[in-house]
């Protein structure tokens, strides 16, 4: 189906069409399940959680709640995006609730490294330096949701927040540089 389409299904949305927004994910439920992939490799390598399993999660927190202006299909898979990521948080806390003090290992924030099979901890260590981080630059906060748990480019990033390439790549090394200071153990943010 073209963009135009797309866009005009979530203009409908918007504005509470709820058969439009249903009609959008089953149009893109192939991209959202090719995100949610490379989102449990990258973010949380075995995890127990099934690729279809975190789609349905992402889909009932989209849906159940107001649908923002969506600016087209970029910016309605960033959204998933993001509601995967708290789908993710939410199971990596379950997973460590009963392992509080375990044997965690200091993990580097960096995009080619994805973090080793049960460091469930290391992604709430991201999560809470991402969310110091949108606190302070929203935008730096939707580059590395984009990059590091979307899996896109630097130039789908720039186009699915509305930036220039040069924004958008300006942006993800400065949020970088930020995280990174946040996961010294010297920081005092509790990371490990």
């Amino acid at each position: 189906m073209r963009p135009a389409a797309i866009t005009a299904l979530l203009e409908r949305a918007s504005e509470g069409d709820r058969a439009a927004f249903d009609e959008v994910v089953t149009l893109v439920y192939e991209e959202l399940r090719r995100i949610a992939r490379g989102q449990r490799r990258r973010v949380l390598p075995g995890s127990t959680l099934q690729t279809t399993a975190l789609v349905h999660e992402a889909w009932v927190r989209l849906a159940g709640s107001p649908a923002p202006g969506y600016e087209g299909g970029g910016h309605f898979l960033a959204v998933a995006a993001r509601a995967m990521r708290f789908v993710l948080i939410d199971h990596a806390r379950e997973r460590t609730r009963s392992k509080r003090g375990g044997d965690l290992v200091r993990t580097e924030f960096d995009e080619a490294t994805p973090a080793s099979a049960g460091e469930a901890e290391a992604l709430l260590d991201l999560e809470r330096a991402l969310t110091r981080l949108e606190a302070l630059e929203p935008r730096l906060a939707r580059v590395v949701e984009c990059r590091h748990f979307l899996g896109l480019g630097e130039e789908e990033t720039a186009a699915a927040l509305g930036i220039s390439l040069r924004t958008a790549q300006r942006d993800w090394k400065a949020a970088r540089r930020f995280i990174a200071r946040e996961l010294e153990p010297t920081s005092g943010s509790g990371a490990v």
